[in-house]
Protein backbone atom coordinates (compact mmCIF):
# COMPACT_ATOMS: atom_id res chain seq x y z
CA UNK A 1 0.00 0.00 0.00
CA UNK A 2 1.28 3.35 -0.67
CA UNK A 3 -0.55 6.27 0.64
CA UNK A 4 -1.23 10.03 -0.52
CA UNK A 5 -1.40 12.65 2.59
CA UNK A 6 -3.16 15.51 1.47
CA UNK A 7 -4.31 13.73 -2.12
CA UNK A 8 -6.51 16.26 -3.64
CA UNK A 9 -3.98 18.89 -4.23
CA UNK A 10 -1.91 19.43 -7.81
CA UNK A 11 1.52 17.53 -6.53
CA UNK A 12 -0.90 14.77 -4.34
CA UNK A 13 -3.24 14.23 -8.20
CA UNK A 14 -0.31 13.84 -10.16
CA UNK A 15 1.75 11.50 -7.90
CA UNK A 16 -1.58 9.44 -7.75
CA UNK A 17 -1.62 8.87 -11.70
CA UNK A 18 2.23 8.56 -11.51
CA UNK A 19 2.10 5.73 -8.82
CA UNK A 20 -0.58 3.95 -10.66
CA UNK A 21 1.01 3.92 -14.00
CA UNK A 22 4.16 2.87 -12.85
CA UNK A 23 4.84 1.04 -9.56
CA UNK A 24 1.23 0.15 -7.65
CA UNK A 25 -2.54 -0.19 -8.13
CA UNK A 26 -3.05 -0.47 -4.18
CA UNK A 27 -3.27 3.20 -3.50
CA UNK A 28 -4.65 4.95 -0.82
CA UNK A 29 -5.60 8.74 -1.04
CA UNK A 30 -6.25 10.67 1.86
CA UNK A 31 -7.27 14.40 2.61
CA UNK A 32 -10.53 16.26 4.72
CA UNK A 33 -12.83 14.94 1.53
CA UNK A 34 -10.68 12.79 -0.72
CA UNK A 35 -11.09 12.13 -4.56
CA UNK A 36 -10.47 9.60 -6.95
CA UNK A 37 -7.80 10.02 -9.38
CA UNK A 38 -7.28 6.20 -10.90
CA UNK A 39 -10.28 3.43 -10.30
CA UNK A 40 -8.72 1.44 -8.06
CA UNK A 41 -7.95 4.06 -5.53
CA UNK A 42 -8.78 3.75 -2.12
CA UNK A 43 -10.24 6.88 0.27
CA UNK A 44 -10.21 7.25 3.28
CA UNK A 45 -11.19 10.86 5.14
CA UNK A 46 -9.18 12.32 7.61
CA UNK A 47 -8.40 15.07 9.96
CA UNK A 48 -4.19 15.03 10.11
CA UNK A 49 -4.83 17.41 12.88
CA UNK A 50 -6.12 14.14 14.95
CA UNK A 51 -3.42 11.46 15.85
CA UNK A 52 -5.88 8.39 15.80
CA UNK A 53 -7.36 9.57 12.43
CA UNK A 54 -3.98 10.34 10.96
CA UNK A 55 -2.43 6.74 12.44
CA UNK A 56 -5.53 5.29 11.00
CA UNK A 57 -4.63 6.76 7.42
CA UNK A 58 -1.16 5.40 7.55
CA UNK A 59 -1.65 1.89 9.05
CA UNK A 60 -0.72 -0.59 6.54
CA UNK A 61 0.78 1.56 4.61
CA UNK A 62 5.01 0.90 2.68
CA UNK A 63 5.10 4.27 1.74
CA UNK A 64 3.37 7.43 2.63
CA UNK A 65 3.87 10.47 0.69
CA UNK A 66 3.68 13.54 2.58
CA UNK A 67 2.00 16.84 0.01
CA UNK A 68 -0.34 18.28 2.58
CA UNK A 69 -1.27 22.25 2.28
CA UNK A 70 -2.52 24.45 4.02
CA UNK A 71 -4.13 28.18 3.04
CA UNK A 72 -1.59 31.17 2.55
CA UNK A 73 -1.90 32.33 6.22
CA UNK A 74 0.64 32.04 8.49
CA UNK A 75 -1.28 31.75 11.64
CA UNK A 76 -3.01 28.75 10.48
CA UNK A 77 0.38 27.43 9.22
CA UNK A 78 2.03 28.10 12.74
CA UNK A 79 -1.12 26.55 14.44
CA UNK A 80 -1.28 23.37 12.62
CA UNK A 81 1.86 22.43 10.39
CA UNK A 82 4.07 21.40 13.25
CA UNK A 83 1.08 19.13 14.73
CA UNK A 84 -0.01 17.28 11.71
CA UNK A 85 3.82 17.17 11.37
CA UNK A 86 4.01 15.56 14.45
CA UNK A 87 1.50 13.17 14.06
CA UNK A 88 2.64 11.51 10.98
CA UNK A 89 6.21 10.88 11.98
CA UNK A 90 4.32 9.28 15.14
CA UNK A 91 2.52 7.44 13.09
CA UNK A 92 4.90 6.26 10.10
CA UNK A 93 7.27 4.99 13.00
CA UNK A 94 4.56 3.19 14.65
CA UNK A 95 3.46 1.25 11.49
CA UNK A 96 6.80 1.18 10.16
CA UNK A 97 6.12 2.84 7.16
CA UNK A 98 8.70 4.78 5.11
CA UNK A 99 8.33 8.49 4.35
CA UNK A 100 8.51 10.58 1.16
CA UNK A 101 8.30 14.91 2.37
CA UNK A 102 7.51 17.21 -0.09
CA UNK A 103 9.47 20.41 1.29
CA UNK A 104 9.66 23.84 -0.33
CA UNK A 105 12.51 26.23 -0.42
CA UNK A 106 10.93 28.99 2.19
CA UNK A 107 13.58 27.98 4.59
CA UNK A 108 16.84 28.53 2.19
CA UNK A 109 18.09 31.97 2.45
CA UNK A 110 16.32 35.16 -0.01
CA UNK A 111 19.73 35.81 -1.74
CA UNK A 112 21.39 34.96 -5.24
CA UNK A 113 23.65 31.92 -3.32
CA UNK A 114 22.61 28.65 -5.59
CA UNK A 115 20.69 26.58 -3.93
CA UNK A 116 21.62 22.82 -3.07
CA UNK A 117 20.39 20.08 -0.42
CA UNK A 118 23.58 21.37 1.58
CA UNK A 119 21.68 24.94 1.64
CA UNK A 120 22.14 26.02 5.32
CA UNK A 121 18.61 26.56 6.63
CA UNK A 122 18.17 31.16 7.12
CA UNK A 123 14.74 31.56 7.81
CA UNK A 124 13.25 34.62 7.34
CA UNK A 125 9.25 35.34 7.83
CA UNK A 126 6.46 33.31 9.49
CA UNK A 127 5.84 30.73 6.44
CA UNK A 128 9.45 30.24 6.16
CA UNK A 129 10.36 29.98 9.99
CA UNK A 130 7.16 26.92 10.02
CA UNK A 131 8.97 25.33 6.68
CA UNK A 132 12.13 24.90 8.26
CA UNK A 133 10.82 23.98 11.76
CA UNK A 134 8.74 21.19 10.13
CA UNK A 135 11.41 19.95 7.58
CA UNK A 136 14.17 19.73 10.73
CA UNK A 137 11.45 17.72 12.73
CA UNK A 138 12.06 15.07 9.85
CA UNK A 139 15.62 15.14 9.94
CA UNK A 140 16.16 14.79 13.35
CA UNK A 141 13.74 11.67 13.45
CA UNK A 142 15.98 10.75 10.66
CA UNK A 143 19.11 10.91 12.13
CA UNK A 144 17.73 9.14 15.32
CA UNK A 145 16.90 6.06 13.60
CA UNK A 146 13.84 6.31 14.13
CA UNK A 147 12.31 6.32 11.07
CA UNK A 148 12.86 5.55 7.33
CA UNK A 149 12.30 8.81 5.40
CA UNK A 150 13.38 11.34 2.77
CA UNK A 151 13.13 15.06 1.85
CA UNK A 152 11.98 15.94 -1.51
CA UNK A 153 12.18 19.61 -1.96
CA UNK A 154 11.07 21.79 -5.12
CA UNK A 155 10.82 25.43 -6.18
CA UNK A 156 8.03 27.45 -7.44
CA UNK A 157 5.55 25.46 -9.14
CA UNK A 158 4.48 26.14 -12.95
CA UNK A 159 1.93 23.39 -14.06
CA UNK A 160 -1.00 22.37 -16.03
CA UNK A 161 -4.59 22.11 -14.92
CA UNK A 162 -5.14 24.34 -11.48
CA UNK A 163 -1.60 24.45 -10.35
CA UNK A 164 -1.23 27.18 -7.66
CA UNK A 165 1.89 29.72 -7.96
CA UNK A 166 2.69 33.15 -8.07
CA UNK A 167 3.70 32.31 -11.92
CA UNK A 168 0.36 30.57 -12.82
CA UNK A 169 -1.50 33.47 -10.76
CA UNK A 170 -0.04 36.28 -12.21
CA UNK A 171 1.36 34.91 -15.58
CA UNK A 172 -0.23 32.22 -17.06
CA UNK A 173 -3.63 32.37 -16.06
CA UNK A 174 -3.24 36.34 -17.85
CA UNK A 175 -2.01 35.07 -20.78
CA UNK A 176 -4.99 32.75 -21.14
CA UNK A 177 -7.21 34.95 -20.52
CA UNK A 178 -5.87 37.74 -22.74
CA UNK A 179 -5.31 39.92 -19.73
CA UNK A 180 -2.22 42.05 -18.96
CA UNK A 181 0.22 40.05 -17.48
CA UNK A 182 1.80 41.10 -13.62
CA UNK A 183 5.78 40.31 -13.15
CA UNK A 184 6.39 40.22 -8.98
CA UNK A 185 9.16 42.87 -8.94
CA UNK A 186 11.47 42.22 -11.81
CA UNK A 187 11.80 40.54 -15.12
CA UNK A 188 15.30 40.55 -15.49
CA UNK A 189 16.11 38.10 -12.44
CA UNK A 190 16.57 34.32 -13.11
CA UNK A 191 13.73 31.72 -11.63
CA UNK A 192 13.79 27.98 -11.55
CA UNK A 193 10.34 26.46 -11.56
CA UNK A 194 9.54 23.07 -11.49
CA UNK A 195 6.77 21.11 -14.01
CA UNK A 196 4.32 20.12 -11.53
CA UNK A 197 3.96 16.95 -12.97
CA UNK A 198 8.00 16.32 -13.09
CA UNK A 199 8.20 17.07 -9.26
CA UNK A 200 5.41 14.21 -8.92
CA UNK A 201 7.28 11.48 -11.11
CA UNK A 202 10.75 12.38 -9.55
CA UNK A 203 8.66 12.00 -6.25
CA UNK A 204 7.45 8.52 -6.98
CA UNK A 205 10.59 7.66 -8.52
CA UNK A 206 12.29 8.25 -5.50
CA UNK A 207 10.03 7.13 -3.23
CA UNK A 208 10.04 3.44 -4.88
CA UNK A 209 14.14 3.52 -4.65
CA UNK A 210 15.65 1.88 -2.17
CA UNK A 211 19.08 3.82 -1.95
CA UNK A 212 17.25 6.87 -2.15
CA UNK A 213 16.33 7.01 1.31
CA UNK A 214 17.91 9.07 4.81
CA UNK A 215 18.58 11.74 2.66
CA UNK A 216 17.27 15.08 0.75
CA UNK A 217 16.48 15.63 -2.58
CA UNK A 218 16.34 18.66 -4.85
CA UNK A 219 13.80 17.66 -7.44
CA UNK A 220 14.37 17.86 -11.01
CA UNK A 221 13.92 21.50 -12.95
CA UNK A 222 14.92 22.50 -16.41
CA UNK A 223 17.12 25.68 -16.85
CA UNK A 224 16.64 28.73 -15.27
CA UNK A 225 15.39 32.14 -17.00
CA UNK A 226 14.01 35.17 -16.24
CA UNK A 227 10.22 36.24 -16.97
CA UNK A 228 11.55 38.49 -19.61
CA UNK A 229 12.90 35.19 -21.79
CA UNK A 230 9.76 33.60 -20.23
CA UNK A 231 7.25 35.54 -21.66
CA UNK A 232 9.54 36.23 -25.19
CA UNK A 233 8.81 32.19 -25.23
CA UNK A 234 5.40 32.29 -24.65
CA UNK A 235 5.34 34.79 -27.12
CA UNK A 236 6.62 32.40 -29.91
CA UNK A 237 4.56 29.82 -28.97
CA UNK A 238 0.98 31.32 -28.60
CA UNK A 239 1.69 33.58 -31.72
CA UNK A 240 0.35 36.47 -30.16
CA UNK A 241 1.67 40.13 -28.62
CA UNK A 242 1.82 39.64 -24.93
CA UNK A 243 1.60 42.96 -22.27
CA UNK A 244 3.32 42.44 -19.38
CA UNK A 245 3.64 44.95 -16.30
CA UNK A 246 6.45 44.61 -13.53
CA UNK A 247 4.83 45.14 -9.73
CA UNK A 248 7.14 46.67 -7.30
CA UNK A 249 7.45 45.58 -3.74
CA UNK A 250 5.63 48.82 -2.76
CA UNK A 251 2.11 48.29 -4.86
CA UNK A 252 2.19 44.93 -3.15
CA UNK A 253 2.75 46.24 0.58
CA UNK A 254 -0.14 48.50 -0.54
CA UNK A 255 -2.40 45.72 -1.13
CA UNK A 256 -1.22 44.00 1.59
CA UNK A 257 -3.36 46.36 4.14
CA UNK A 258 -6.58 45.27 2.04
CA UNK A 259 -6.04 41.89 0.97
CA UNK A 260 -4.30 39.17 2.80
CA UNK A 261 -3.13 37.23 0.07
CA UNK A 262 -1.03 40.14 -1.03
CA UNK A 263 0.07 39.98 2.64
CA UNK A 264 0.54 36.85 2.97
CA UNK A 265 3.33 37.02 -0.07
CA UNK A 266 5.23 40.12 1.42
CA UNK A 267 8.08 37.34 2.95
CA UNK A 268 8.64 35.84 -1.00
CA UNK A 269 9.03 39.08 -2.37
CA UNK A 270 12.87 39.30 -2.19
CA UNK A 271 13.46 36.09 -3.54
CA UNK A 272 12.05 37.76 -6.72
CA UNK A 273 14.65 40.97 -6.56
CA UNK A 274 17.43 38.61 -6.81
CA UNK A 275 18.45 35.32 -9.05
CA UNK A 276 17.14 32.20 -7.91
CA UNK A 277 18.79 29.47 -8.53
CA UNK A 278 17.89 25.69 -7.39
CA UNK A 279 20.52 22.94 -8.49
CA UNK A 280 19.42 19.45 -8.94
CA UNK A 281 22.15 17.76 -10.27
CA UNK A 282 22.36 15.26 -7.38
CA UNK A 283 18.61 13.97 -8.69
CA UNK A 284 20.07 14.17 -12.39
CA UNK A 285 23.32 11.96 -11.80
CA UNK A 286 21.73 9.52 -9.82
CA UNK A 287 18.59 9.47 -12.30
CA UNK A 288 20.42 10.08 -15.95
CA UNK A 289 17.40 8.39 -18.06
CA UNK A 290 14.21 10.91 -15.92
CA UNK A 291 12.85 13.18 -18.76
CA UNK A 292 12.72 16.98 -17.41
CA UNK A 293 9.97 18.49 -19.41
CA UNK A 294 11.57 21.66 -21.17
CA UNK A 295 9.88 25.25 -20.38
CA UNK A 296 8.70 25.15 -24.03
CA UNK A 297 7.03 22.78 -23.57
CA UNK A 298 5.48 23.14 -20.25
CA UNK A 299 4.50 26.57 -21.66
CA UNK A 300 2.31 24.67 -24.61
CA UNK A 301 0.97 22.69 -22.50
CA UNK A 302 -0.69 25.23 -20.36
CA UNK A 303 -1.70 27.69 -23.15
CA UNK A 304 -3.26 24.56 -24.83
CA UNK A 305 -5.38 23.17 -22.09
Amino acid sequence: MQTILGSNGQIGQELAKELAHHYTQDIRLVSRHPRKVNSNDQLLPADLLDFNDTNQAIAGSDIVYFTVGLPNDSAIWEAQFPIITENVLKACEANHSKLVFFDNTYMYAKTNQPQTEESPFLPTGRKSVVRAQIANMVLQEMAAGKLTAVICRAPEFYGPAKTKSITNNLIFNNIIEDKLVKIPVSDQTLRTLIWTPDASRAMALIGNTADAYDQTWHLPTADSLTYHDLILLSQRITGKSIKAIVIKPWVFKLAGFFNQNARELQELLPRYTVDNIFLSDKFKRRFPDFQVTSIQEGIKEIVQQ
